[in-house]
C-alpha cells in the first residue's frame, strides 16, 4: 500500500528467526518460570543514585511489566498520557510527545537509558519521536533533584527510556527472548515485535524489531469530519542488534539501531502558503485587517478542506534514523568510588516531509552526546554522584517549509548529585552548570551563547510505618533554543509564521514540590502539590491573525504553574482493588490582559476496579476530562468527555512457554473527543472506540 510495505524483507526474516528460537526453546531442559506481568522492585535508574521509587524526594512515575504492556501505543505521549500528570501533544497517529505538568517540548527531556534521544520532535508537534514504544522494557518520569542530571532545561521532567538493545548480565539460558503478536480494530492496525538474547563466555548478543502497519484511525461518533481522519496512517520497521562484553565488575557494549517510519500529517491547511509578514501584520492576499477571526474559523475550514480532498491531499511524513549507543558501568574503578558510568550516542536523522508525492521540506539533524558518572563512596555520611556530559547538535532544513537556518549547538555541563540518610530522613541536593554556544548559517543572525546554574534539594520523611512525607525545592536555568532564537517562516503543521528573537535570554524556575504518601495497607495513596513560577517563560507571542493563522514571535514573561495529582487505592478483597485518581494545572502568565497560557490540558478524574483470579486479571476504569475554557487569545475552548476503557489478561504456558494474551477496549462507549493540547484538536478528534489483542510469548 505504501512505500515501506516493500522493504521489510530483513526484519521479516528476523522475525521468523525469533520463531524458531522460541520453538527451540521449548524443547530446552531448563526454562525460567517467567511472569509476563511480574514486576521487579522498580530501582529507578535515572535517579543517577538507584534510588527505590520510595525514596525518591518528587512523584515518579515508573511503568513496567504487563502494565506497560496494556499501555503501550504507537507513540510514546499517547503510551504515557493516562499517568497522573502527563498528556499528550497528539498530532494524529504519527507524533506525539508527552506533556507534564503543562511542559512540553524541549521543557521535556526524553532519554534512552540516560542518553538523550536526538531527532526534531522538540521543533514542532507534527514530529515524531525516533523511539519505538514496543521495545521499551520501561518507562520512567522524573522531575526535581534527580532530573538536573541530565539538563537543566528539563524543568518539565525527564522521560527515561529503559530497554534491553545492550545487555548488562549474561542470559540466565543460551538464548533467551520474547515475541508479541498484536492488532486493534480503530485503524485496522497489525504490529509483530520479537527481542532475544544469547551469550557465551563474556560475550551477550542482543536482536530486538518491530514491524508496524496501521490505516487511518476511526473516531468516535458524530463527527462532521466523517468516520476517520484522513491521512492518519503510520507504518514503522525498527531494528536493533547489541554487543556486549560482560565481567565480574562491569560491562561495556555498543548497539545499532535503525528505524524507518512513515506516517502522514492531519490538519495541514496550504491555503495560508501565501501568508506573510509586513512588519508586525499578516498580509495574506485579501487580508487587509490586522486582526483575525481567531482560531475557529481556521478548524472550521481544515474541517472542509481535509473532508473534499480526502487522504491523498495530506502530507507525508518519511523519516529514516540510524543511531548508535554506547553503554557501560564498572565497580570499584578508583579507591573511594563504587561506580564508573558512561553513556554516550551518535545519531544520524533525516525526516523528509512529501506533498503529492514529492519532497517538500527535508529536516535533519546530526548529533552526539555522551555523560560519564562517578559514584563515590559516604564521605561523612553524604553518597553522590560527579558527572560530565557533553554533546553537539547539527541542525539543518532546506525547502518550502524550512523556516529554522542551519545552525550548530554545542552543549557542555557538570552537575553533581547527593544524599545523605539520618534516621527515618532522607536529604538530596544536585547542581548543574550548563554551557551552550549556537553557531548559525546567517549573514543576518548573530551567533549566541549562553550559560545556566541551576540547584535543587528536597527531602523524604518516613514519619511513620506507612507514611511519608516528600518535599523539594529547585531553581533551574533553561536556556533558548535554536529554533526560539531563529525561527523565521512559515509552519503549516501549525498554521503559523515562526520570528526568532535573538535578545531571548535564559528562563528561570522556580519550584515548590509537596507529596504526602501512605505506601502501605489496605489503603494507599499519594496526593502531591506543585507551584512552578517561571521568571521570562519563553513563548509563542501572536502579533497577527488571519482565519487562525497566526504571526507569532517569541516572547518572555513572567509565569506560574499550580496544580495537583492525587490517587487512592483501596484493596477491598484479596483479589479486588479500588482506585480513585485526578489531576489538574493551572498555567497563568503573571500580568496582561489574557493571561491563560495556550494548550493546557484540563482536569482530569476517574475511577478504576481490578481484580485477579487464579491466572486473569481484569480491569474496568472510568475517566472523565473536564472542559477547558480558560483559553489563550486566540485559542478556542474545548469540551470535556468521558472515556469508558476495559481490560483483561491472562498467563498461562503454551509448550511450557511462559504466555500472555492480553486485550482492552478503550473509549468503549465511541465517544467523539477532542484534545485541548492538540495544535490540530479539530482535524484530529482523539481515537473512538478501539479494541486491542495481542499474544506475547516469554523463553
Amino acid at each position: 500500500m505504501h512505500v515501506l510495505a516493500c522493504q521489510r524483507t530483513p526484519l521479516t526474516l528476523a522475525i521468523l528467526l525469533a520463531f524458531s528460537a522460541s520453538a527451540h526453546a521449548q524443547n530446552a531442559s531448563s526454562r525460567l518460570d517467567k511472569d509476563p506481568d511480574s514486576i521487579p522492585t522498580v530501582v529507578i535508574s535515572a535517579s543517577a543514585l538507584g534510588l527505590l521509587s520510595d525514596d525518591m524526594v518528587t512523584p515518579v512515575t515508573s511503568l513496567g511489566g504487563g502494565e506497560l504492556v496494556r499501555a503501550r501505543e504507537s507513540t510514546l505521549g499517547e503510551t504515557l498520557a493516562g499517568q497522573p500528570g502527563i498528556t499528550s501533544s497528539h498530532f494524529g497517529a504519527g507524533a506525539s510527545r508527552p506533556i507534564i505538568r503543562g511542559m512540553d517540548g524541549p521543557r521535556v527531556k526524553i532519554l534512552s537509558d540516560g542518553a538523550e534521544i536526538q531527532d526534531a520532535s522538540t521543533i514542532s508537534p507534527d514530529h515524531a519521536v525516533a523511539f519505538e514504544p514496543v521495545l521499551a522494557e520501561r518507562i520512567e518520569v522524573l522531575r526535581g533533584p534527580s532530573a538536573l542530571a541530565y539538563g537543566g532545561g528539563a524543568v518539565g521532567g525527564v522521560v527515561n527510556i529503559l530497554d534491553r538493545k545492550i545487555p548488562t548480565a549474561m542470559p540466565e539460558k543460551p538464548l533467551e527472548g520474547s515475541v508479541e503478536l498484536r492488532a486493534n480494530s480503530v485503524a485496522q492496525e497489525k504490529t509483530t515485535a520479537f527481542e532475544f538474547t544469547g551469550g557465551a563466555g563474556n560475550l551477550a548478543i542482543h536482536a530486538e524489531g518491530v514491524l508496524r502497519d496501521a490505516d487511518a484511525y476511526k473516531v468516535g461518533s458524530g463527527w462532521e469530519g466523517g468516520g476517520r481522519v484522513p491521512g492518519s496512517y503510520k507504518e514503522s520497521e525498527t531494528g536493533s542488534v547489541g554487543l556486549s562484553w560482560i565481567g565480574e565488575r562491569g560491562f561495556i557494549g555498543a548497539a545499532y539501531t535503525k528505524e524507518r517510519s512513515e506516517y502522514g500529517i492531519p490538519g495541514h491547511n496550504h491555503e495560508f502558503g501565501s501568508c506573510h509578514p509586513h512588519g508586525d501584520h499578516l498580509h495574506c492576499g485579501g487580508h487587509e485587517e490586522e486582526g483575525g477571526e481567531g482560531e475557529e474559523g481556521h478548524e472550521d475550514h481544515d474541517h472542509e478542506h481535509e473532508h473534499e480532498h480526502g487522504a491523498e491531499d495530506v502530507p507525508v511524513v518519511k523519516l529514516d534514523s540510524d543511531r548508535w549507543d554506547i553503554r557501560g558501568e564498572y565497580r570499584e574503578p578508583l579507591a573511594g568510588f563504587s561506580k564508573l558510568r558512561v553513556r554516550a550516542s551518535i545519531t544520524d536523522y533525516q525526516h523528509d516531509e512529501l506533498e503529492d508525492g514529492i519532497v517538500a521540506t527535508s529536516f535533519k539533524n546530526k548529533a552526539h552526546d555522551g555523560r560519564l558518572e562517578l559514584e563515590h563512596k559516604p564521605l561523612g555520611g553524604w553518597r553522590g554522584v560527579l558527572g560530565l556530559q557533553t554533546g553537539k547538535r547539527d541542525f539543518a532544513a532546506s525547502g518550502e517549509e524550512a523556516y529554522v537556518p542551519s545552525t550548530v549547538t554545542k552543549k557542555h555541563a557538570v552537575f553533581l548529585l547527593e544524599e545523605y540518610k539520618l534516621g527515618d530522613w532522607r536529604f538530596e541536593a544536585a547542581a548543574r552548570h550548563e554551557w551552550q554556544d549556537i553557531d548559525v548559517d546567517s549573514e543576518t543572525r548573530r551567533d549566541t551563547s549562553a550559560r545556566g546554574t541551576s540547584v535543587a534539594a528536597g527531602a523524604v520523611w518516613k514519619f511513620s510505618p506507612e507514611y511519608s512525607l516528600r518535599a523539594s525545592v529547585s531553581r533551574s536555568h533553561r536556556l533558548p533554543t535554536a529554533e526560539e532564537l531563529y525561527a523565521d517562516g512559515a509552519h503549516l503543521a501549525t498554521s503559523t509564521w515562526e520570528i526568532g528573537n535573538e535578545n531571548l535570554t535564559k528562563e528561570t524556575s522556580n519550584n515548590v514540590d509537596l507529596t504526602l504518601r501512605k505506601y502501605a495497607g489496605a489503603t494507599t495513596f499519594s496526593l502531591s502539590a506543585f507551584h512552578n513560577r517561571v521568571n521570562n517563560y519563553i513563548y509563542a507571542n501572536t502579533l497577527d491573525a488571519h482565519e487562525g493563522f497566526q504571526l507569532i514571535e517569541y516572547a518572555q514573561r513572567d509565569a506560574t504553574f499550580t496544580g495537583l495529582e492525587g490517587e487512592v487505592r483501596r484493596k477491598l478483597t484479596s483479589s479486588l482493588n479500588a482506585s480513585l485518581f485526578g489531576d489538574m494545572v493551572r498555567a497563568r502568565f503573571e500580568d496582561g490582559a489574557n493571561r491563560n497560557l495556550p494548550r493546557i490540558a484540563p482536569y482530569r478524574v476517574g475511577a478504576k476496579l481490578d481484580a485477579n483470579w487464579q491466572r486473569w486479571h481484569g480491569l474496568v476504569e472510568f475517566v472523565h476530562v473536564g472542559s477547558q475554557d480558560d483559553v489563550a487569545q486566540f485559542e478556542t475552548p474545548t469540551g470535556g468527555y468521558n472515556m469508558l476503557n476495559l481490560g483483561t489478561h491472562y498467563t498461562t504456558r503454551i509448550g511450557g512457554v511462559p504466555a500472555q494474551f492480553y486485550a482492552r477496549i478503550n473509549n468503549a462507549t465511541n465517544e467523539l473527543a477532542f484534545s485541548h493540547t492538540s495544535f490540530i484538536k479539530n482535524a484530529a478528534p482523539l481515537a473512538g472506540r478501539n479494541l486491542t489483542a495481542g499474544l506475547r510469548l516469554v523463553f
